[in-house]
């Protein structure tokens, strides 16, 4: 298997794309999958490396990245090192990074004996989730798109950071994350451009409008976001097609860091069906 590391992809608003790929070198054109991370996370997280290495085992082309905004940097693409970064991050600039992957990954002429850019299939995890919706919605390149435990609604999310006269006011809030214990900044420009973009961010639409395959995976014991959120992502596409994969958490039984040898039962059960959908 041929796995490339911290490739660095120019992005649109003045940062780089930090990116994976993993696949097998036989000169066979194979299926692009595309990995987005999802709030607070990064593509290294966990058993990422683990499920990047599944989808090449059974004959994709594979990539993960970091969103340009997520806090981490080339130096440090694991964990939020920049979090003025993070806090200037929005939800326009991760479908302007995901949108710049596509187009690179498309143009490398490194790698074009070995994918065919004929048939792009996007994951989004958690709050990702609804930007690989977005973007399957609007761009005709992506055949297929998949949900894994994704979220059905920004405008809910945006609204509920924090009170938004004191928002505006202070111009930032903060959100603890448990697991690095930094309290991550969110500045008030992300309320103004959902609000400024809040028609193209709506989920229900992209979701309601999508006319290729469409996966949603979800737990039921996800706590993070609730499997009500599956159903109604369901509801709104007569044509998906839901998946629950009984007792698995948010992050499918996955935490970080992750042993390099199993992926956690939930995840495997996730990404075996994640395959057959890409299959077929």
């Amino acid at each position: 298997m041929n796995i490339t590391k911290n490739s660095v992809i120019p992005g649109k608003h003045d940062k780089p794309i930090v990116a994976d790929v993993f696949y097998t070198k036989n000169k066979t054109q194979k299926p692009l999958v595309i990995f987005c991370h999802g709030y607070k996370g990064f593509k290294d997280w966990g058993p990422w490396d683990l499920m990047a290495e599944a989808f090449a085992n059974a004959g994709f082309f594979f990539i993960k990245f970091n969103f340009s905004y997520n806090g981490g940097t080339v130096e440090q693409p694991i964990d939020f090192p920049d979090l003025e970064a993070f806090g200037n991050n929005n939800y326009t600039k991760e479908l302007d990074d995901l949108e710049s992957v596509i187009d690179w990954i498309s143009n490398h002429t490194k790698y074009q004996p070995e994918i065919n850019i004929d048939y792009i299939s996007l994951i989004g995890h958690s709050r990702a989730g609804g930007i690989v919706t977005i973007k399957a919605e609007e761009d005709n390149r992506i055949k297929k798109v998949i949900s894994l435990a994704g979220v059905c609604d920004f405008g809910k999310r945006t609204s509920t950071i924090g009170n938004l006269e004191e928002w505006k006011r202070e111009g930032v809030k903060y959100v603890l994350n448990g697991r690095t214990k930094q309290q991550m900044p969110h500045f008030y420009q992300f309320y103004e451009n959902f609000v400024a973009n809040e028609h193209r961010l709506t989920i229900k639409r992209a979701v309601s409008n999508l006319k290729i395959p469409y996966l949603i995976i979800h737990g039921d014991a996800d706590t993070s976001v609730l499997i009500d959120e599956a159903y109604n992502l369901n509801n709104w596409n007569s044509n998906s097609l839901l998946e629950i994969i009984e007792s698995a958490n948010h992050v499918f039984g996955g935490s970080h860091p992750w042993p390099k040898d199993n992926l956690p039962k939930a995840l495997k059960e996730a990404l075996i069906i994640s395959i057959q959908f890409l299959n077929n």
